[in-house]
């Protein structure tokens, strides 16, 4: 199996030592993704909506979309923020919802309100 790793530049990703994405096979594992850029967005919707445009260039990259995700997972340090994503969710992911899962826990940088990651299926496969 062909295994081919995606990197996006992102702050962590040499100081943790990970890539932004894998393709391994016919999947694409996006790694967990936080707002990008020097300034952090305070509001949860807007770290979100950065979140999402990470995980869409990785994606793209990758050879598939939002309409190929298979799982999603979201981490929050309060799950009471997680209500706000709701509606740029469902507009991201439209008619195709992934299966998937919330967890309420730290994050990496105090600043940072929700992570996301994505497994998807590269449309070839189907």
């Amino acid at each position: 199996m062909a295994i081919r790793r995606i990197t996006s530049g992102g702050v962590y990703e040499d100081k943790v030592g990970y890539c932004r994405a894998v393709v391994a096979g016919d999947f694409v594992f996006v790694s967990g993704c936080v707002a990008a850029g020097p300034e952090v967005p305070v509001g949860v919707a807007d770290q979100c909506r950065s979140a999402l445009g990470v995980i869409d260039r990785a994606l793209a990259e990758a050879g598939c979309g939002f309409a190929d995700v298979v799982r999603v997972t979201y981490m929050l340090p309060d799950r009471g923020d997680f209500e706000a994503c709701w509606p740029l969710l469902r507009e991201r992911f439209g008619a195709n919802p992934p299966a998937a899962t919330m967890i309420e826990c730290g994050l990496i940088d105090p600043r940072f309100r929700i992570e996301i990651e994505v497994t998807a299926l590269l449309p070839r496969s189907r």
